[in-house]
């Protein structure tokens, strides 16, 4: 069943995920849809310092709205920051230094933010880590690093944010997943990835990016007054994919989508008037709503399983967060 759903997904992929497919979905995209004032709207990026997390906040910057970056490492944020600065001529963009592996530093910016008054009217989990290693690694709470980013550190970041969010009008929360959590099943039994030997890290971001469609349905149903969705940019030619998976970046680089393209979607969740007439918590692709498991593939899991994974990550938040 693996092979069988590797074969379908890449033969999707070659279809839709490379820049050939960009080109023939933009066909029909909306001309005047990112033609919107946000001069007003506030938007928080994490993972902002590179690839399509630093490509949405220029954009974004580009267009008028407040941008809040938030990367792990000073410097290359820094860095980010002069050039987004430079490049859109909008002075409200602000850099934060936050590691979304840390359960305890992400509850204290959230409380930090807030008591600060800023308003915010759209969070974008972006932040992702695929690891390279044949072995576990872990982070200081004795967590698996893929799972402690990808799927924790985007629940923490998505709960702590809601109350500040849903101050405002037309709050939003984007999540980007990828295209690569359709050949996964949801997995309870091992989120940290402890029966996986040798480690692999491919699979292991694979699976956290379909806990993170699940969560996005999850919170739709929790929160009914915040707009949730996610995303799969397709295949991008991004830092993180040169130095992730360099074997498929060299097989595929003449293919691959460019920053921007991987990023338009994203964007236009995040601002275009029309995002919102979609219900809350659908999985997009190139700015339609697109389905969540192959053909014939096995992956589905069910309405316990999905609300099982809300109260583990409930519960490991507030054991993390204290």
């Amino acid at each position: 069943m693996t092979f069988f759903r590797n074969v379908v997904w890449f033969t999707k992929g070659l279809r839709e995920y490379t820049k050939s497919g960009y080109e023939k979905a933009s066909v029909y995209f909306g001309q005047d849809d990112l033609k919107v004032d946000i001069s007003q709207r506030s938007f928080m990026i994490t993972g902002a310092n590179s690839g399509i997390g630093k490509t949405t906040a220029l954009t974004i910057a580009k267009l008028g709205g407040v941008v809040h970056m938030v990367c792990r490492n000073r410097e290359r944020g820094e860095k980010a920051l002069k050039e987004i600065l430079e490049a859109s001529g909008n002075t409200n963009v602000y850099l934060h230094e936050l590691d979304i592996s840390k359960p305890r530093a992400i509850a204290a910016f959230a409380q930090s933010f807030e008591e600060s008054g800023k308003p915010l009217h759209v969070l974008i989990n972006n932040a992702g880590v695929l690891l390279t290693e044949t072995e576990r690694q872990f982070t200081e709470d004795d967590l698996e690093v893929t799972f402690a980013t990808n799927t924790l550190g985007t629940h923490i970041m998505t709960t702590s944010f809601i109350p500040i969010l849903s101050k405002y009008e037309d709050p939003r929360v984007v999540i980007v997943t990828s295209g690569g959590m359709l050949v996964q099943k949801l997995d309870l039994k091992d989120l940290q990835f402890s029966r996986l030997k040798p480690f692999d890290g491919t699979m292991a971001y694979a699976q956290t990016k379909r806990q993170q469609v699940v969560l996005t349905e999850q919170y739709s149903c929790r929160w009914p007054g915040v707009h949730f969705s996610c995303m799969h940019p397709g295949w991008a030619d991004t830092p993180g994919v040169r130095t992730s998976i360099p074997g498929f970046y060299n097989k595929m680089k003449d293919k691959l989508r460019t920053e921007e393209q991987g990023a338009d979607t994203l964007v236009w969740l995040a601002v275009a008037k029309g995002v919102t007439q979609h219900p809350s918590g659908l999985f997009f692709q190139d700015r339609k709503v697109v389905p969540v498991h192959l053909p014939l593939a096995w992956t589905r899991s069910s309405p316990q399983e999905h609300e099982k994974l809300m109260e583990i990550l409930d519960s490991l938040s507030a054991q993390t967060t204290k």
